[in-house]
């Protein structure tokens, strides 16, 4: 019998949601994935501190921007070797299923690679983003995992 290999899903989102990250990650792993966080979820944890700000530096300090980049490098290789992106796009700014600049960027690599692309909640329909996210395709889960394929 063969032995089902497990997809690695990478999840993508902006920082002010890495609280969920943590929380997502937890249950896709209970659902049989592999998954793959941007590397400041993990110094988060470690530190129990979740405030966007502590980790934002480069607002403050121009010179950090190279750890942004490195950051966003870091994840964007995370997103080539993963099977599929898992978007979570929660409540921001008072808009519903918020997605930034930075996560499309890793939804247009995903896209151009070919893999699946899925959103966790509606896009919102008021994002500048919109007709870039419509035209990737996305699966839009509306909150349902289970739905991941």
């Amino acid at each position: 019998m063969k032995k089902k290999i497990k997809k690695t899903i990478v999840i993508c989102s902006s920082a002010s949601f890495y609280s969920q990250v943590v929380e997502v990650q937890k249950q896709l792993k209970d659902l049989g994935f592999k998954v793959r966080v941007p590397l400041t979820v993990n110094k988060m944890v470690k530190s129990n501190d979740f405030k966007v700000e502590t980790y934002k530096t480069w607002m403050e300090r121009p010179e950090d921007y190279k750890r942004k980049a490195y950051l966003t490098k870091k994840h964007f290789n995370e997103v080539e070797k993963g099977d599929v992106v898992l978007i979570l796009n929660y409540k921001k700014n008072g808009k519903d299923g918020y997605i930034g600049g930075a996560v499309l960027s890793e939804i247009a690599i995903d896209f151009y690679l070919k893999k699946p692309i899925y959103i966790l909640n509606p896009i919102d329909e008021s994002s500048s983003f919109k007709e870039e996210l419509y035209g990737m395709f996305p699966v839009i889960l509306n909150g349902d995992l289970s739905k991941i394929k």
